[in-house]
């Protein structure tokens, strides 16, 4: 489009100055009047590149925006899911409090199911249980000692689980409560 009208205005000073030439004995009016056409035309041409550079830097700054607006959902749907999802965390501790104390047969296998079917549906949101055994090391990003208890692992390790923790989006937001070995 900008191209287009800089052809018409090139072709308006064509006839322009076609139409001067036809008067004979006008020379310094001639020149004058191109001197002026090319001014007007140089002007065009300016401006054109000033508006093609707004334009471009608002387009630039279009696509920034979105990207900080979809920077900034994703970053509330992850504050929500957190709230949510810290919320459910004491449910999945009751679950495992209650299979510990043992049930009947059917009673433990629907009490397991529905566990399951609860951490599969966190699990789909991100959330991810930090693994741990006995004997690994303590990590305090992912661990918080509870308490010290007399084991055969070495001094600092984790001898015994309390309460499991939990990772959503690669980020803590329930460490793993441990009780760690006095050593021998």
């Amino acid at each position: 489009m900008d191209e287009d009208n800089n052809n018409q205005n090139q072709n308006q000073v064509s006839d322009d100055i076609e139409m001067i030439e036809d008067k004979e004995g006008n020379a310094p009016e001639i020149a004058e009047r191109t001197g002026k056409l090319r001014g007007e035309l140089k002007k065009c041409d300016q401006e054109k590149k000033e508006y093609l550079d707004g334009w471009q830097r608002a387009k630039a700054d279009f696509i920034n925006y979105k990207k900080d607006e979809a920077k900034r959902f994703e970053d509330i749907l992850q504050f929500v899911s957190r709230g949510m999802i810290e919320d459910i965390l004491p449910t999945l501790d009751s679950f495992d409090l209650a299979l510990r104390h043992g049930f009947p047969a059917e009673a433990e296998k629907g009490i397991l199911l529905i566990r399951t079917q609860l951490t599969d549906a966190l699990k789909k949101r991100g959330l991810a249980e930090i693994e741990v055994k006995a004997g690994d090391e303590f990590n305090p990003e992912t661990h918080e000692s509870v308490g010290e208890v007399e084991s055969s692992y070495p001094a600092g390790s984790i001898a015994e689980e309390v309460q499991k923790g939990y990772m959503l989006a690669e980020r803590v937001i329930r460490p793993t409560r441990v009780r760690l070995g006095k050593g021998e």
